[in-house]
């Protein structure tokens, strides 16, 4: 058990992220530039671009960015990419390969996100139902669509708990009370505010599955789903404060109508102090700090932030310079004066700064000369007299 006392980072309030896998014929990349190349012609984006691999990403990943507006005021900066793929022959090659593409998107708003807002997903990719980019990170998984979960009890514990491990979505499992008609079966994520849409992964449970499921609940989880009810999963690590009776709802009404209720509890769990998934960080940290698509005046706003930096750098290295400096000095002069004073030393030289290495040669030097310097004659009073030696020889006595 970790002892440390750091708070686990949480996801800001102004940040849109989603992860998912594009499975599909046509190359990710070039659905990607062709979609931004689209909504840049009609003006629905400001600008967009795709970084060269100097401009600071890893060796191998594709990265896009784009800029636009909501609420005609606020920025929106938006990074997706697509990480370098495996090497061949590597453990994780070929399902890779198998499964299609993986990408990463972050978004960051001047403000709060509003879940009303255009979702950043489809900003990189076109909402047509084939195009293949809204598989989930779970493998057999999809966004935007309805995933009927699986009859035995051992595979939806082993599902429940890759769900646990997705903090990229929003799991959500719904029970049917009774067997809905075709406006029932439609997938939830299309009366979803926008930005909600492209990142719930909808679990749908038949009538006769409440007692499996709960099964599973109750052992990954330790609660159960309502009867003809919905129930956002958490993650695991649990976010900080989830509390199931917060995101629960006793009923759904599978009936093509708006689930509000539904709705107000998937707001506000997005909105909730939600922990950092795996290689968000990451993720965020490359969009504040890799950001290429600036303005004018953002360029010029960061030419003058490096200028500062550099000016602080340069005055504490010449502070630094002049220090040493004045140590030598210093250093010099006591050594010139010990070298006048044939060794001893001068009152009033002022020795070098304590701790320094000038001092330290200053010891060194004061030592050996030490050894050099003539003996000291003996005092008067304690010379011998060589006529006393005499007389006490053996022939004078």
């Amino acid at each position: 058990m970790s002892n440390s006392s750091t708070a686990p980072p949480t996801i800001p309030h102004t940040v849109w992220l989603a992860r998912g896998r594009h499975v599909g014929s046509q190359d990710a990349a070039g659905v990607v530039r062709r979609q931004l190349q689209r909504l840049k012609d009609r003006e629905v984006i400001d600008d967009h671009m795709e970084p060269d691999e100097d401009q600071g990403h890893d060796p191998g990943e594709l990265v896009f960015e784009a800029r636009w507006r909501v609420e005609g005021t606020v920025t929106v900066r938006a990074r997706l990419t697509f990480p370098a793929r495996p090497e061949p022959g590597s453990p994780t090659a070929a399902p890779t390969s198998a499964e299609g593409r993986e990408w990463v998107l972050v978004a960051e708003a001047e403000r709060a996100w509003d879940p009303r807002w255009p979702s950043p997903a489809t900003v990189f990719w076109p909402e047509d139902a084939d195009a293949g980019w809204d598989h989930a990170p779970v493998p057999g998984l999809r966004l935007r669509a309805v995933n009927p979960l699986p009859s035995e009890e051992k595979d939806l514990r082993r599902l429940f708990r890759g769900c646990a491990q997705d903090g990229w979505s929003v799991h959500l499992v719904v029970h049917e009370a009774m067997t809905p008609d075709a406006r029932g079966r439609r997938p939830l994520a299309g009366l979803l505010p926008a930005s909600l849409r492209d990142r719930v992964v909808e679990h749908r449970a038949t009538p006769d599955q409440l007692r499996s499921v709960n099964w599973a609940l109750l052992r990954e989880f330790d609660f159960q789903v309502p009867r003809g009810g919905a129930v956002v999963l958490p993650t695991h690590p649990a976010a900080p404060g989830y509390d199931v009776s917060d995101f629960s709802v006793r009923s759904v009404f599978l009936d093509g109508s708006e689930p509000t209720e539904l709705v107000d509890v998937l707001c506000r769990y997005a909105a909730s102090a939600r922990l950092l998934p795996e290689g968000g960080a990451e993720a965020l940290t490359a969009l504040r700090e890799q950001w290429s698509l600036m303005t004018l005046e953002e360029e010029l706003a960061r030419e003058r932030r490096l200028v500062a930096m550099y000016a602080e750098a340069l005055e504490a290295m010449t502070k630094s310079r002049d220090l040493y400096r004045e140590s030598a000095d210093r250093a010099n002069e006591a050594l010139a004066a010990l070298r006048e004073s044939g060794g001893a030393v001068v009152p009033g030289a002022a020795p070098p700064p304590a701790g320094s290495p000038f001092q330290r040669t200053f010891g060194r030097l004061r030592d050996a000369t030490k050894a050099l310097r003539p003996a000291t004659p003996p005092a008067d009073g304690d010379r011998v007299d060589p006529s006393r030696d005499d007389d006490r020889s053996p022939e004078g006595r």
